[in-house]
């Protein structure tokens, strides 16, 4: 019977795809005899790094707005812990100095339907591109309601990350190449590549001006929603190694765009989609952060909001305040049945708000023709 049932165990194990592992004693007492009870099939290290990684996760009162719908930073959030955790685990594959993956870009993310309160997030990250010094994550979120089993996708994010040393937070160390199933998949990757290395240096030092209250602004104007928040970064904010995630810094960001958005309209509001969020410098333990936030552009039914994040060393006399991580945020307006409301219109006052609001219509131009262009049909 006994070695009817260990023949059954090493059927099962064969069919795994896995290699073996030496056979090893049962105990100190018998060092010479081997013991079939100890063999297990061990997964290989390049198995384990091609999986995706996938982090469920329920959603509680505190994730969301007095509406129940989930804030967007909660999401933000989930999708960069996930591609922390499969980009440092890729980039610690093979031997030599250890790291930890750093956010250093997220591109344009929608968000394509609500998340409610009691919904299951299931958050799925993916490797898809690697160069010499970064490496590109494709995240999915899916909802589920476990009363009935359904299921939908709610956002697609693409993240950037870079491999910072351990020993050395200002390294940046090479990441270990992937296998790609097609030539074309690797080209694809170098254009994404290329394309947002590109837009990082134009972006960097285009949002240097900071800002400012105003006293008894009108409604519907800029200065009216504009809004702050100034925040003391601690260790529950960082890494091991004291510099901020990259999922707070959004959190954070997402905050304020929504007060700013509730301040425009005075309604109930909803993260819509986030631009390319650039992460200009690491914020490290210690520094004080500002959060700023200020409404650049209105259509019939969406706001953009664009968000600034300045950190201040105060512990650090040898360095100045500094723009650590920008971007843009389009928020909607929804009834009580979860309808879209019309906005408000903008108020633009001095000449720099009349240009951000021609810059952000441009923006919305684009992404409205995009958009249109992939719901033709295609012939």
């Amino acid at each position: 019977m006994k070695l009817l049932v260990y023949a059954v165990r090493l059927r099962a194990l064969a069919r795994q795809p896995a290699t073996w592992e030496h056979l090893r004693p049962r105990s100190p007492q018998c060092p010479g005899k081997r013991c079939w009870a100890s063999m297990k099939a061990v997964e290989t290290r390049s198995d384990l790094l091609s999986r995706p990684c996938v982090t469920p996760r329920i959603m509680r009162p505190d994730d969301a707005n007095v509406a129940g719908n989930v804030h967007g930073g909660t999401i933000l959030k989930m999708i960069e812990e996930a591609g922390a955790i499969i980009s440092t685990r890729h980039c610690n594959s093979q031997n030599g100095e250890r790291c930890v993956a750093a956010l250093a870009r997220v591109e344009r993310t929608d968000f394509l339907s609500p998340m409610c309160i009691g919904e299951v997030a299931h958050v799925s990250a993916e490797i898809t591109y690697t160069s010499k010094h970064s490496v590109e994550v494709q995240v999915n979120v899916m909802s589920e309601n476990i009363l009935t089993g359904t299921k939908k996708l709610t956002n697609k994010a693409t993240l950037w990350y870079v491999p910072l040393s351990l020993k050395n937070v200002d390294k940046v160390l090479e990441v270990p190449p992937v296998v790609y199933s097609r030539q074309e998949q690797e080209e694809e990757g170098r254009k994404r590549y290329e394309a947002q290395k590109l837009e990082r240096m134009e972006t960097k030092w285009r949002n240097g001006d900071i800002v400012q209250p105003v006293l008894n602004p009108e409604p519907n104007t800029v200065s009216y929603s504009q809004s702050s928040l100034i925040h003391l970064v601690g260790p529950s904010d960082c890494t091991l190694h004291g510099f901020v995630h990259g999922g707070v810094t959004m959190k954070l960001m997402d905050e304020v765009a929504g007060i700013v958005a509730a301040r425009h309209c005075k309604t109930n509001i909803v993260t819509a989609s986030v631009d390319a969020i650039n992460f200009h410098d690491k914020i490290r333990k210690g520094c004080v952060i500002t959060i700023s936030g200020r409404m650049t552009f209105t259509s019939n039914k969406s706001m953009e909001i664009e968000v600034l994040v300045d950190a201040d060393p105060v512990v650090d006399n040898s360095q100045k305040r500094y723009r650590a991580a920008s971007a843009f945020f389009t928020y909607v307006s929804l009834s009580q049945e979860g309808k879209s409301l019309p906005v408000p219109q903008l108020v633009p006052e001095t000449e720099d708000e009349k240009k951000r609001f021609e810059e952000g219509k441009g923006r919305y131009v684009q992404m409205k023709a995009k958009r249109q262009g992939r719901a033709e049909p295609q012939p």
